[in-house]
């Protein structure tokens, strides 16, 4: 067989076997039971706090490890993360998904707040991104207003604005910063709002729906998408350009093409991509695919 079919169809294969024996659509990778059942009432992105291959379910699989590094790309999976006490923030736990250590020019965390938990500040000229996962955290803006942020709620915060973050019982955000990159005449303000209220966009050629979190106008230098795709829906773009990605899946499962490699992925997984490598993605699996995703825009690369 030639070297380029074999590159395509091994990786197809592996993501047949894994699959094969999960007959219940909150499944995952591979046929061991979640240790914890999903019943109708749990809430939105639960399987990214509870994916199903948690570190306990690799008990029997010393150092075995879905997670990636490659120089222009890397797949984080739960597994992988490591939480730890996070500078000047209370009570909460941060695990770093992606930072300028692999090349990126912003950060991705996953935070975990709980009683008394209380945020510290960007470090100066960086603005903030705020996605809740899971639970309820209240934001007290710059002229001291409360905001409540439930699950599927999110905020962006101007670099050099104060403001606090605060939660008294568990909860989950993703974060992103990045050094805010200004332009003359331009000044971006606080934004807040939840998925389901952002309309839809029109995306030609391409089956997908895809709402937009943040102005598409110039005061703002980075995007957050959400993307929803059915299952058997897939990019019909195999995408290479300029800018740099920050991916996290929220629901469901699929394969990524990130370069030449083929990567199947879950609720949980976290994905960094480098500018210029090509990118394809695909909804498998029985339910919806819905996945985060950071993207730099309206700033000229030069």
């Amino acid at each position: 067989m030639h070297s380029g079919a074999q590159a395509l169809v091994l990786p197809l294969l592996f993501y047949l076997a894994i699959t094969s024996d999960a007959s219940a659509a909150d499944k995952g990778f591979c046929s061991v039971p979640s240790l914890h059942s999903k019943p109708n009432s749990q809430p939105n992105y639960w399987k990214v706090t509870n994916p199903t291959l948690s570190p306990s379910h690799l008990q029997d699989l010393p150092g075995f490890t879905r997670s990636v590094y490659k120089r222009d790309h890397a797949l984080i999976t739960p597994e992988s993360q490591v939480f730890s006490p996070l500078p000047n923030w209370v009570n909460a736990l941060g695990a770093y998904l992606i930072s300028p250590a692999t090349g990126s020019h912003f950060t991705m965390y996953l935070v975990k707040m709980q009683e008394e938990s209380r945020s510290a500040l960007p470090s100066k000229d960086v603005e903030r991104f705020v996605f809740v996962l899971q639970g309820s955290s209240l934001l007290v803006d710059a002229f001291g207003i409360t905001h409540q942020l439930n699950a599927d709620f999110f905020a962006y915060i101007p670099a050099n604005t104060k403001h606090l973050l605060q939660s008294d019982s568990m909860t989950v955000l993703v974060i992103f910063e990045r050094r805010y990159v200004s332009q003359e005449g331009f000044y971006p303000e606080q934004i807040i709002g939840s998925t389901d209220k952002q309309p839809l966009v029109e995306t030609p050629g391409e089956v997908f729906e895809l709402r937009k979190l943040l102005p598409t106008s110039t005061p703002y230098d980075f995007n957050i998408h959400i993307m929803d795709f059915q299952p058997g829906e897939y990019l019909n773009v195999k995408e290479v350009h300029y800018n740099q990605h920050g991916l996290l899946l929220l629901e469901g499962q699929g394969i990524y093409r990130l370069g030449d490699n083929w990567y199947p992925v879950q609720a949980g997984d976290a994905i960094w991509m480098a500018p210029f490598v090509p990118q394809w993605y695909a909804a498998l699996g029985k339910t919806r695919s819905r996945y985060l995703l950071y993207k730099d825009v309206n700033r000229d690369p030069l």
